[in-house]
């Protein structure tokens, strides 16, 4: 069976979808500003910023937040927001820097999905961190939609998959075109109708002497997760609790199965991997400070920002090492309740972060974004947060749902 399904995908209609769009709600979570501003943004129109949950707010009234949500999401199910599409959505994303990337919307069997270390068709590149993911199926469970929060990576070398599908844009239906809210940049979608046709071609990634080729061995990976690594995770087990009470002919074709996602080549020129960076705070700084520079030592070098100062200290040369021994050293840190993190995209986020509400700032590493498979498949899964898919503006904006009930 494939990964790759043919689900009903839905797209808004007869909206302002400058509005409608907004960032993933995993951003900007140490910046209430930001939330403040988009607010005012979106203001009465309908919006995706009304049937999601910024996770700047997960401690604030999860209940009633997760009520008007869903209600949210019924009256425009049932107020004629969507049109409903028998077909892919070809991505155009052009970012602040004038990069384009170019992607796929589609929907993936989660039966094809593991976030352990194991053999799976579709791959996590993060530790999953398993005290994340109970809030999160507490707002999956009553919803009857989802937007895609999460990119899946494919490794396709000969770029045979979304780069002709893009060079026959002129010859698309357009579906959308529209500059994004808060710096998000330009997008545009097209409609892609041959969907057997894409869906054999992704199907041949799973060749086992292209995995030989490409890996050494047939480690039967077709996707690897880029973002949404916790999003994925959530959906997987919100799967696992309704299976249970389904009868195999009902496990088939049930909506909650499949998840929809943005697919992106690896090799996509438009595709920058960029650090995710810590901002630690503690009542102990030296103490933190002094830990970390005896457990992270080596010939590299990596610079601690402080409302102060900015100073270097050592590090493994290997960004994998680097971005391990300072993930397990925070969390072992927060394990004795010595300190709070947060996870920031972008230096000058850092920077005001740690302006406004002091802590230590830790400028970590890049993960080069062409040893991410064979790291995946050959060493394991990366530590939390390794690395991001653009800067925060450019992550991933809600704007296709799917109905999963």
């Amino acid at each position: 069976m494939s990964i790759v399904h043919k689900s009903e995908i839905l797209i808004p209609k007869n909206i302002d979808f400058n509005k409608w769009s907004v960032i993933a709600c995993d951003q900007f979570t140490s910046q209430p500003s930001y939330w403040e501003k988009l607010a005012n943004i979106v203001g009465d129109s309908p919006s995706t910023l009304k049937i999601t949950y910024p996770e700047i707010y997960l401690n604030d009234h999860i209940e009633t937040r997760i009520e008007k949500i869903n209600k949210a999401m019924e009256s425009y199910l049932s107020g004629d927001v969507f049109e409903k599409l028998n077909s892919f959505v070809l991505v155009e994303r052009t970012v602040a820097s004038g990069k384009k990337r170019v992607s796929l919307v589609v929907s993936v069997d989660l039966e094809s999905y593991d976030y352990r270390r194991v053999r799976a068709g579709i791959r996590a590149t993060e530790d999953t961190i398993m005290e994340r993911l109970p809030v999160r199926i507490r707002i999956r469970k009553k919803a009857s939609i989802e937007l895609p929060h999460i990119i899946l990576l494919m490794d396709d070398t000969s770029k045979e998959i979304i780069e002709p599908l893009y060079e026959q844009k002129e010859n698309l239906r357009k579906l959308y075109d529209f500059e994004l809210n808060m710096n998000g940049g330009h997008i545009v979608g097209y409609e892609i109708n041959n969907r057997e046709e894409i869906i054999a071609k992704f199907d041949k990634l799973l060749q086992p002497e292209l995995q030989k080729a490409k890996y050494g061995n047939d480690a039967g990976i077709e996707f690897a997760v880029g973002d949404g690594n916790h999003s994925m995770a959530t959906a997987k087990e919100h799967w696992n609790n309704i299976k249970k009470t389904l009868t195999e002919s009902e496990i088939e074709n049930h909506p909650a199965r499949y998840c929809l996602v943005e697919i992106l080549n690896i090799y996509d020129e438009g595709l920058i991997f960029e650090p995710i960076h810590r901002v630690i705070m503690t009542k102990n700084r030296d103490e933190f400070l002094n830990g970390l520079k005896n457990t992270i030592n080596g010939e590299g070098s990596m610079t601690i920002v402080t409302p102060e100062k900015d100073f270097a200290i050592s590090c493994p040369k290997s960004s994998a090492a680097t971005i391990t021994a300072v993930q397990e050293y925070i969390e072992n840190m927060m394990a004795a309740k010595m300190v709070e993190v947060d996870y920031v995209h972008g230096l000058h986020h850092l920077r005001e972060v740690v302006k406004n509400n002091g802590g230590i700032g830790i400028i970590m590493p890049q993960f080069a974004k062409d040893e991410l498979f064979n790291y995946v498949i050959n060493v394991g899964n990366l530590p939390k947060k390794a690395f991001s898919i653009g800067t925060a503006e450019n992550k991933k904006y809600y704007l296709e749902a799917k109905r999963i009930k």
